[in-house]
């Protein structure tokens, strides 16, 4: 289900029961399309976040934390000029349209009050927040700029005057009744579902679906009907939000969705639905657009180190036949009296061989007898002695599409935050180059890498790093001797460490199953983790960041399970 009308209905209806004659006290802008505002209602703190992403756009109270960007953008500062401190007098939407308006009373320089009204379009990539003067109309400023050039239809920026999306002239889902289903719906034309989405205001796709399953044989009997019962919930707000997970795809929805097959989650609040649905979801995009360049450079790398590993195999082949030319060497210094300087090739006895059969060894004609065993020598003296340095450079190219790898894997469920450590380190081993400033640089405060944490069933806490900063942080600087270290055995993964010396096996069970869900196994269904003490757990010399060794360590199997991590985060 998208983020449709119904969907908007069920979020104000929640949000301005919880935030309304709030207190805004803090306005943050994480991102370029994304705000945050701290609002103080009923005697605790909620976080709003409202976005307008184009591909996840919304609104909802979040628990999840969003860095602080250390220069606010412009559209924050303006916010915070106009909103905090102010009092949100309501929160409504606009008609069943994609739209919520947001009104805050605040006082200016003067001491005067002054309203402001906030506009949340959700409209996919049209989505935008705008903040408009109620009494002139006129825009003060919105997180997105539309020209003329990119829509003829209206302007958005400061000083435009206010002009709504165009109208879409269709019924509002909450007044109609079966006999608007029976007037507005063509029985003989098809596309039943369609129809709905193109009658109704507020339906989704799957929601029109979902009312066309629930009819059966659909007729001017049971479609009208299925319409009625399955609409009711939303005009009375009684709400079911809940989530569907099938192997293809995830369906969120504040209405059952009986005519999905999956494996369902039922949540207390629409907010808590959104939350689990977009956890990732939004960080992952931004991630895949910050990080399109340094991912490509990573798998070049690996391909790169593919193609050596290779041809050094095909050296260590080629190196394998110095036993081969020792004995040509031998047979042909045996055998010199029989060889004439311009033959290409000489028949001998094979002395090696128990039989002793005969051997054939090529010659070159242009050297004498001597200087072809001499030939063979030196042959067999350049595969000896490159058998070493090719082994010990096919262990350095393992090693390094291990780490590459490894890095690839980060980047899967890396946050903006995690992926600049992630270049910091790139830059530091010298495999990219550091960004050249035309101003003076400025050595950077160094701050601890930020964990994630869980908390197990037991009450007990445990954290992971997603990067290697992170893990080498967590496992060689924080971590305690005797505390339990947790690692997916011989696949690429984070390190989790388990902050007690003493914790029962169910907490040992739940920090496994976030170590392979962290990890390249996540979508397999039983992942082999190792756990250890610390204690236990060296980092060799000269090694990468993030690589150690282990032992004395206990192998459990475990299924990733992402619903069981989301309940374990530690908000």
């Amino acid at each position: 289900m998208s983020f449709d009308g119904v969907m908007t209905r069920a979020v104000v209806h929640e949000i301005s029961d919880q935030l309304a004659n709030g207190r805004i006290s803090k306005i943050y802008q994480p991102y370029k399309t994304e705000l945050v505002f701290t609002i103080r209602a009923n005697g605790q703190n909620h976080s709003l976040l409202l976005s307008a992403n184009a591909s996840f756009a919304r609104a909802h109270i979040t628990a999840e934390k969003y860095d602080n960007p250390s220069v606010p953008p412009m559209f924050c500062m303006l916010l915070r000029k106009h909103l905090e401190g102010g009092i949100i007098r309501s929160i409504k939407q606009e008609q069943m349209d994609r739209i919520i308006h947001m009104v805050i009373s605040n006082r200016d320089e003067l001491g005067d009050e002054k309203e402001r009204r906030l506009i949340i379009e959700i409209m996919g990539r049209h989505s935008n927040i705008i903040l408009v003067d109620p009494e002139s109309e006129v825009i003060i400023d919105s997180i997105k700029h539309v020209r003329l050039d990119q829509s003829s239809y209206r302007t958005v920026g400061p000083g435009q005057a206010y002009k709504r999306p165009p109208e879409q002239h269709k019924l509002d889902v909450t007044k109609a009744d079966a006999d608007d289903v029976l007037k507005h719906i063509d029985f003989n034309s098809g596309k039943l579902s369609q129809q709905l989405v193109d009658q109704f205001a507020g339906l989704s796709p799957l929601l029109a679906e979902e009312i066309v399953s629930q009819s059966g044989l659909a007729n001017r009997q049971t479609l009208p009907d299925a319409f009625s019962r399955v609409l009711a919930p939303v005009v009375k707000h009684e709400y079911q939000p809940e989530m569907v997970m099938t192997e293809r795809k995830e369906y969120f929805s504040v209405l059952p969705l009986t005519h999905i097959e999956g494996k369902r989650l039922q949540f207390a609040t629409v907010s808590q639905l959104l939350d689990r649905f977009f956890y990732g979801k939004a960080e992952r995009d931004r991630v895949r657009q910050q990080a399109f360049d340094l991912e490509r450079f990573l798998r070049n790398e690996w391909q790169k180190n593919k193609r050596k590993l290779k041809k050094l195999r095909q050296t260590l082949k080629s190196a394998d036949q110095a036993a081969l030319y020792q004995k040509y060497g031998e047979l042909v210094t045996a055998n010199l009296y029989q060889i004439k300087k311009g033959d290409a090739s000489v028949e001998v006895i094979d002395y090696y061989d128990e039989e002793a059969g005969m051997i054939q060894i090529e010659l070159d004609p242009l050297k004498s007898p001597s200087d072809n065993a001499q030939a063979y020598f030196k042959r067999y003296n350049k595969a000896k002695n490159s058998v070493k340095a090719v082994e010990h450079q096919l262990e350095l190219t393992e090693k390094e599409m291990d780490y590459l790898d490894g890095l690839l894997q980060q980047m899967e469920s890396a946050s903006p935050r995690d992926l600049e450590e992630i270049r910091e380190e790139l830059m530091g081993e010298g495999y990219i180059k550091r960004r050249q400033s035309k101003k003076p640089h400025k050595k950077k405060k160094e701050t601890k890498p930020q964990l994630e944490k869980y908390l197990s069933s037991a009450g007990i806490e445990f954290l992971v790093g997603k990067n290697n900063t992170q893990n080498e942080y967590l496992t060689n600087r924080l971590a305690r001797q005797d505390e339990i270290w947790l690692h997916t055995k011989d696949i690429p993964g984070s390190h989790v460490v388990v902050r007690s010396l003493e914790p029962d096996e169910e907490t040992i069970k739940e920090a496994a199953v976030v170590a392979a869900f962290y990890s390249k196994a996540r979508l397999s269904s039983s992942v082999p983790v190792d756990y250890t003490r610390i204690r236990f757990v060296k980092k060799p010399n000269g090694s990468k960041p993030g690589y150690v060794t282990y032992d004395k360590q206990t192998t459990v199997f475990v299924t990733p399970d992402e619903d069981q991590v989301m309940r374990l985060r530690a908000r």
